[in-house]
């Protein structure tokens, strides 16, 4: 407690020695005075990659305004293996979801980082890119080859510094370096935790073959078969959005400005340039004096990096969305754009347990936390350096299998997978643990949602209706993605751990009934703001990310995906923000 007291006290001088202009801070009154270049709304993956970017140019002002607290001091977030306690905390946002009609009316809590560096913040740091036929995919739809595999693949290793796994063992064969960035802003690294399962898993992988196949680059492109798991974890520690591009040394910039605690709730129709609206003021709120209202107007461009939950709330609060439904909701339109809030896309996800009937198991007890985190505050190694998946898998739909005489294909290519499995060992290495927990989850779900608003009151919760289950394919997947487990578990390497599958039942009525009581949230949404061609009859934004029939608003998240990666979300947002970041360099240079 000492060391941790004596630290916050130096920090806490260090804050009061520096210049006003040169810190995260809680009151906009700190602000000086000035004009805004840029209003970036949100601090999150892409919030804090386009600030740093932005604010390389020591002439453009730049100002993020993120509705949560700033992610210094909170040690939970520093540890790896304490994700879990970061969530229903004063750091997520604690959303749930409309009761789901496709899961029995259950509600789902949807966890979202309410912090800076949002989700990278808080979530399971899982480093995954995708297929490549995704990013093709979107290339075809939006019309703009910049966003294929080739051209946006550069911006994946522009965001990444790959690092040495926190245990420092060899990682030769466990990942492909030439696909890797060196000289970027987030870590990455191979798990550093190992555990006794890890040599089951790739033993299985190698007698079975086929569908799980060893991979040994996930994130190549082309990512069918089991491999090792990477994180944005360096020196053993969480790399985020906030600990990298908002570090001191960036923050700290006099050109850029970083508020927290402050809620943007809308955009203010400034006039018109020409024929369009400009939406280049931004209406916000203190956490602690939500009453009040404040505004800030950006000559350039206000950036909405609120999120696939939040964004398009913002954008229905300032009059942009469907004309009927904003006129129940008693909002005057401003641009009537009825993509907005619709398309939501969200992974389910379900969790299996097998035990293991061998003496000698252990599992996770409060005296082993203790243990645990008494490692990683002497030399950031351990199990805290992971989460307790060290693998993943990747499988297809056989391309015979009687659903394709039902349904088409959602999946962007023949390489994608429809299928990840996260082999989650949570062991102690070199005993095996009690039981496994593997998890399986529809990459390339057919189900849609949507986000619409409660009421007009900027404050309340909007309605998140992620829609799963509601298309008959994606069931359908949840049980092939179980008799593939089942499969991948009767492999010879497992037989000395005497398996057995726990509370799922065999008949098929019974297994569907199974599902629908036990999926949950991967919390990978997507797609509330899709980008499209320019002149298309639907989408949010043209491939520029500019809001359609609107001047002055640029939208840069998750929102913006058009159709959900077949993987983890993290990696491609910052690749999005990275290339947008240069879109708007772009833009903005030939002028000043």
């Amino acid at each position: 407690m000492l060391n941790i007291s004596l630290t916050s006290v130096i920090f806490l001088i260090q804050l009061l020695t520096l210049p006003v202009c040169a810190v995260i801070v809680d009151s906009y009154r700190a602000l000086p005075k000035t004009n805004y270049d840029f209003v970036i709304v949100g601090g999150g993956n892409a919030g804090a990659v386009l600030a740093h970017r932005l604010s390389t140019n020591p002439r453009w002002k730049v100002l993020v305004i993120e509705a949560g607290p700033t992610h210094e001091g909170v040690f939970n977030s520093r540890v790896p293996g304490l994700v879990a306690s970061l969530q229903n905390t004063i750091h997520d946002w604690n959303l749930t979801s409309t009761p789901q009609a496709g899961l029995n009316n259950r509600v789902l809590p949807l966890a979202r980082g309410h912090i800076l560096g949002g989700s990278s913040s808080i979530n399971g740091q899982f480093y995954t890119r995708g297929s490549s036929s995704d990013y093709d995919r979107w290339a075809r739809v939006t019309g703009d080859s910049g966003w294929s595999w080739k051209n946006i693949l550069p911006y994946f290793k522009k965001n990444e510094k790959w690092a040495v796994s926190a245990d420092g063992h060899d990682t030769t064969g466990q990942y492909d370096p030439k696909v890797h960035g060196t000289d970027g802003m987030v870590s990455v690294s191979v798990v550093g935790a190992p555990q006794t399962v890890d040599a089951k898993v790739i033993q299985a992988s190698k007698e079975l073959g086929g569908d799980y196949a060893y991979v040994l680059d996930m994130n190549d492109g082309n990512q069918l078969g089991i491999g090792w798991t990477q994180l944005t974890v360096g020196k053993g520690e969480r790399s985020s959005a906030a600990t990298t591009y908002l570090a001191p040394k960036y923050a700290n910039r006099r050109n850029l400005h970083v508020l927290v605690d402050h809620r943007v709730t809308k955009l203010v129709n400034s006039g018109k340039k020409g024929n369009i609206p400009s939406l280049r003021t931004v209406q916000f709120s203190s956490r602690n004096e939500p009453a009040s209202t404040l505004e800030v107007t950006a000559s350039k461009e206000v950036i909405l990096s609120a999120g696939t939950y939040g964004t398009p709330q913002i954008l229905l609060l300032s009059g942009v969305g469907d004309s009927a439904e904003l006129r129940a909701k008693n909002i005057d339109v401003v641009v009537n754009l009825p993509s907005v809030g619709k398309n939501l896309t969200d992974h389910p996800l379900l969790p299996l347990v097998w035990s293991l009937g061998v003496p000698g198991t252990v599992q996770p007890t409060p005296e082993l936390q203790v243990e645990w985190q008494a490692e990683w505050n002497a030399s950031r190694t351990g199990p805290l350096t992971g989460v307790g998946t060290n693998h993943l898998g990747w499988v297809r739909i056989p391309s015979d299998s009687e659903i394709w005489k039902e349904h088409e294909d959602p999946s962007s290519g023949r390489h994608t997978p429809h299928i990840e499995f996260g082999f989650s060992g949570m062991s102690i290495y070199p005993s095996p643990p009690a039981m496994m927990v593997p998890v399986i989850i529809p990459v390339q779900p057919a189900s849609r949602g949507s986000v619409t608003l409660a009421s007009s009151d900027p404050f309340s919760d909007p309605l998140i209706d992620v829609g799963f289950l509601s298309s008959p394919f994606d069931l359908f997947t949840f049980k092939y993605g179980v008799s593939s487990l089942k499969r991948f578990f009767d492999a010879p390497a497992w037989k000395e751990y005497n398996l057995t599958l726990v509370g799922v039942p065999e008949g098929e009525a019974e297994l569907e009934e199974f599902i629908r009581n036990t999926v949950s949230s991967g919390a990978h949404p997507v797609g509330t703001a899709a980008m499209s061609s320019r002149g298309a009859q639907w989408g949010v934004v043209d491939p520029d990310l500019k809001l359609k029939k609107a001047e002055g608003v640029r939208i840069v998240d998750c929102s913006v995906m058009t159709y959900v990666p077949a993987g983890h979300t993290m990696a491609p947002v910052y690749a999005v923000a990275e290339r947008v970041s240069d879109l708007i360099w772009d833009t903005w240079s030939r002028t000043n």
